[in-house]
């Protein structure tokens, strides 16, 4: 993805915390960075292997949240 579709699938992240964080994925392997000479030039962003071998976890910590969300919810508002 190109970072202005990554900055507009990602709401309420400025371009300064958005680059950093891309920085930081690609330092730790997660993200490549492809760059292209042309004009204007262009960066498009890709995840590697190692970052595609989150997904299942991401998914199943997405799904683990669909299903408790009520408990933990309920959970927060009683320790207040």
């Amino acid at each position: 993805m190109r970072f202005n579709e990554l900055s507009r699938a990602i709401p309420d992240i400025s371009p300064k915390v958005l680059s950093g964080h891309l920085k930081t994925l690609e330092s730790v392997g997660l993200v490549k960075r492809i760059l292209y000479a042309e004009v204007p030039p262009r960066t498009e962003y890709e995840l590697t292997e190692l970052g595609k071998s989150l997904i299942p976890i991401l998914n199943q910590l997405s799904e683990w949240g669909r299903q408790n969300l009520k408990t933990v919810t309920r959970y927060l508002k009683n320790s207040q």
